[in-house]
């Protein structure tokens, strides 16, 4: 079992940056480093929206409505993707999720909140 768990998030103003981290848990069977990761987030009222994901080897995909803006990476060192957030806007205010995915399995975490506001 994968156990997913977000950090990072918080109440900023627009224009700041936030860095969120998501770290994976599991058991001996379970190596990060054989996981897909992504980023999704999820507004009030909207549905989960793809952010970003990684593969094993590092090669991203961003979405477009954030990129330039938000950057996703991975330490396999230490079991961790990262999500810089850059120059926030209101709109990017939601719930951000970590999920990790193989051929065999997703997981998700449990969330973590970001409010961009003035």
């Amino acid at each position: 079992q994968v156990q997913l768990v977000e950090s990072g998030g918080g109440l900023v103003q627009p224009g700041e940056s936030l860095r969120l981290s998501c770290v994976f848990s599991g058991s001996r069977f379970e190596r990060f480093q054989t996981y897909f990761m992504g980023w999704y987030r999820q507004a009030a009222g909207k549905q989960r929206e793809f952010i970003a994901r990684i593969s094993s080897g590092g090669i991203t995909n961003t979405a477009d409505s954030v990129k330039g803006r938000f950057t996703m990476s991975r330490d396999n060192g230490k079991d961790t993707v990262y999500l810089q957030m850059n120059s926030l806007k209101p709109e990017d205010t939601a719930v951000y999720y970590c999920q990790a995915y193989s051929n065999e399995a997703e997981y998700w975490g449990q969330g973590t909140q970001v409010t961009v506001s003035a």
